[in-house]
């Protein structure tokens, strides 16, 4: 199934007390008697896709209105993508968004199943819904709008040089801010330049070694202590081997030993668990031994070395430097160095890159410039065959004087899409100079020619579904039946949904639904209904003769049908 939206529920909106519409993949019409809702229909289809949230479209007596859609989505698409991204999920292909306005002003907006704000339908629906309503025709208003429509229209005479154009526009916006930043900051990046050549002259200069301030660490507090160090050594050895100069012999802890080890020796062979002890003795003999034997050498080996020691200091003076400006340590001052060279590299190449910027820079502008200019050529070819294609529409929807210009007006600066403006103007009536859109006509001409463009876009506009509110507004007779039968051509590529006061565009439509009121003025769960053959017989007598059930109304409507049937 083609998107579409498939579905809309109604609570508490303007007259609607409650009211479902089920809407059909094609030509859609909504009619009923003046005051009944038909406006209302449009008006929840604008709030579901981000529209203003007046709380004064809360019905009398209600806390809150609510809109709830479901539409048809294609799956992987970029409607799905965004749910996706929102956090939302879709139900079976379809898409739920619900909005909700209190009568205090506040409004809420789920997408999904997610609470998300209301911009985020706005995002959505521009790939959606194309709302053309008395007081919504913002879609083909905005200038990239126009734009955009002309290049669908002018084809691959546009899209071949655009894609060129958008990726060396992107490539020349990014060379012209490298350049920018390393011209207007060459002073900064000089001063960073000679900073960085200063410290890795200093680093080298001292040329740390990986791990030298522990190591230094280590012998300056070695030297520092040497005599301490030396007598410790000394005492420790005459306590565990005696001392060989003393007058008189003392008792040394290898003496002590060895004389107990002797004494369990002597009787060893009466008791297993003395011998035992007298094996762990002489073990102590050897171990005490070695411990003396290397304490002594270690005493010889020590010795005070003032010019040593200030060496050592001067040494790690110099890393303490180097580490209180490039590090906590010299391993990160290493690391430092290495950056820093890579960096100064960078620095010190800025005149040769910026001569190979300047020389891209000339190319992209160049090629920019061709590209432009045959965007510019292209545009303008298009937008007269548009502008002579939706005047030809505007002659049959009762706009015989009416003549819409495309105009394409060159910039002076390179834009995202090319240099060109395009403004879609209507010259109303014959003498009148051709205004923008919005200030070149009333609310239902300005419908009718949103229709005519539409029409010739027709199988090209990306968006699924179309919504017109008071399309035929001061039109009738032939001109009524041109517009339902380009409604109708529409409909074949696009879901189409039109509220309308006129039996020969409502003839056309696949789907018919009628506003009715109850006889208290109010519209309740059945009053939106979807009409049989038989229905639609007496609905379009009403609205020909102003009485269902009138014999000559009926058989005006029965040819209606007839003739729009054979067309469609």
């Amino acid at each position: 199934m083609r998107p579409m939206v498939e579905e809309v529920r109604i609570q508490n909106l303007g007259v609607i007390e409650e009211a479902v519409l089920e809407l059909s993949p094609g030509f859609n019409v909504v009619t009923g008697e003046t005051g009944a809702g038909k406006t209302m229909v449009v008006t929840s289809l604008g709030l579901l896709f981000g529209g203003r949230a007046d709380p004064q479209r809360v019905r009398p007596g209600a806390d809150r209105a609510s809109v709830e859609g479901r539409i048809i989505v294609e799956e992987g698409g970029r409607v799905a993508a965004r749910v996706d991204e929102a956090g939302g999920e879709l139900d079976d292909g379809a898409l739920i968004v619900t909005r909700s306005i209190s009568s205090e002003g506040r409004s809420r907006a789920h997408l999904g199943g997610r609470q998300v704000p209301v911009a985020m339908l706005i995002n959505v629906a521009d790939d959606l819904v194309a709302v053309h309503g008395q007081s919504d025709q913002q879609r083909l208003l905005q200038a990239g709008r126009q734009r955009a429509a002309l290049d669908r229209f002018a084809g691959d005479k546009v899209a071949k040089p655009l894609r060129g154009y958008i990726a060396a526009y992107r490539r020349h916006r990014d060379v012209t801010q490298r350049l920018e930043e390393l011209t207007t900051q060459a002073r900064e990046r000089a001063q960073e330049a000679d900073m960085l050549r200063f410290g890795l002259e200093e680093i080298e200069k001292i040329d740390p070694k990986p791990g030298e301030d522990e190591q230094l660490a280590s012998e300056d507090e070695r030297l520092a202590h040497a005599d301490a160090l030396r007598t410790a050594a000394t005492t420790a050895h005459e306590a565990l081997q005696g001392d060989p100069t003393a007058a008189t012999g003392a008792a040394d802890a290898i003496s002590l030993l060895s004389g107990a080890r002797q004494a369990l020796e002597a009787v060893r062979s009466h008791d297993e668990a003395l011998a035992g002890q007298a094996d762990r003795l002489s073990e102590a003999v050897y171990l005490v031994s070695d411990v003396a034997a290397e304490l002594a050498g270690y005493a010889e080996s020590i010795e005070a070395d003032p010019a040593l020691l200030a060496s050592v200091q001067e040494r790690r003076a110099a890393l303490a430097g180097l580490t209180r400006k490039y590090g906590e340590d010299i391993a990160a001052v290493l690391a430092w160095s290495e950056s820093s060279a890579a960096r100064l590299a960078e620095l010190d190449s800025d005149d040769d890159r910026i001569e190979e910027l300047r020389a891209e820079h000339e190319d992209l502008t160049r090629q920019l410039t061709e590209l432009s200019a045959e965007l510019t050529e292209a545009r303008t070819e298009a937008a007269e065959r548009l502008s002579e294609a939706v005047t030809a529409e505007l002659t049959a929807l009762a706009m015989p004087h009416a003549r819409v210009v495309v105009s394409v007006t060159p910039q002076e600066e390179f834009g995202p899409h090319g240099v060109d403006e395009v403004e879609l103007r209507l010259a109303a009536h014959p003498g009148a100079p051709p205004l923008p859109l919005h200030k070149g006509a009333s609310g239902g001409e300005l419908s009718r020619v949103m229709l005519a463009i539409e029409v010739v876009f027709a199988g090209a506009d990306p968006v699924p579904t179309f919504v017109f509110d008071e399309v035929d507004a001061g039109v009738g007779g032939k001109a009524a039946v041109e517009i339902g039968r380009r409604l109708a051509r529409l409909a074949k590529s696009a879901q189409v949904i039109v509220v309308t006061h006129l039996p020969q565009v409502a003839a056309f439509a696949d789907q018919h639904l009628v506003v009715e009121k109850s006889n208290d003025g109010r519209v309740v769960r059945s009053g939106v209904t979807a009409l049989d053959d038989d229905g639609r017989v007496r609905e379009l007598s009403r609205m020909l003769a102003g009485l269902e059930d009138s014999e000559l109304g009926r058989a005006h409507a029965e040819e209606l049908l007839t003739i729009a049937a054979a067309e469609r």
